[in-house]
């Protein structure tokens, strides 16, 4: 789900650095040094970059521009290949069978620990031909004038890859803005004082027995 659907879960961030005036202009630039590069005819396991937030199949912003009005807004796209445990498996099984075979004509019967790495390598590689990527798409709104960053999802691995991808492409950290750090910043330092003192709310039912 992203911005355009109807319902999006979200995580706010806010820039800790001071974004240098000449940042802006260099924006579209930074995104197409990292954009996403397809792997449906390589044997990578998995890619990740930017995208255009209108199309993620556009890598190159040939279309529409990143910036709109105050904004920019672009897309964090990242392609898994997911191979099922039991086709590995299976496969695994039968190249070793195989090996063993090849290795009784030759009178052996041992098969070493990196002979068997090697062949679980080559299994891999040679399932990863057979099932393409499955794409997955973020959506990113970088609010310049509130000095904010929007992204379109919650779960913690995709926001750990958010960060680097963010801090890599335009040189700046991000802090992911919680209710804690919210009523922080709101606050002078004698009320952030007592908030640190404050004790957490348990919303649990208490048991009656």
């Amino acid at each position: 789900m992203g911005f355009a659907n109807n319902t999006c879960s979200f995580t706010r961030f806010r820039i800790l650095d001071s974004a240098p005036e000449t940042l802006w202009s260099e924006i579209p630039d930074r995104l197409r040094k990292f954009a996403f590069h397809d792997i449906d005819n390589i044997p990578e396991m998995q890619s990740c970059g930017w995208v255009n937030f209108e199309d993620m199949l556009d890598s190159t912003w040939n279309e529409t521009p990143p910036d709109k009005a105050t904004c920019f807004v672009f897309s964090l796209r990242l392609d898994r290949r997911r191979i099922p445990p039991g086709v590995v498996k299976k496969h695994l099984a039968l190249a070793l069978r195989e090996e063993k075979e090849r290795l009784r004509i030759q009178d052996k019967t041992f098969i070493s620990r990196e002979r068997k790495k090697e062949i679980r390598e080559q299994v891999q590689l040679r399932l990863r031909r057979h099932f393409l990527p499955v794409p997955g798409e973020f959506n990113v709104l970088w609010l310049t004038e509130r000095n904010e960053v929007w992204f379109a999802s919650t779960r913690s691995n995709m926001i750990d890859m958010f960060l680097e991808e963010f801090l890599k492409t335009f040189e700046l950290h991000l802090e992911q803005v919680t209710p804690y750090t919210l009523a922080a910043s709101m606050l002078n330092e004698e009320g952030a004082l007592c908030l640190d003192q404050l004790d957490a709310t348990n919303f649990a039912p208490r048991s009656t027995v």
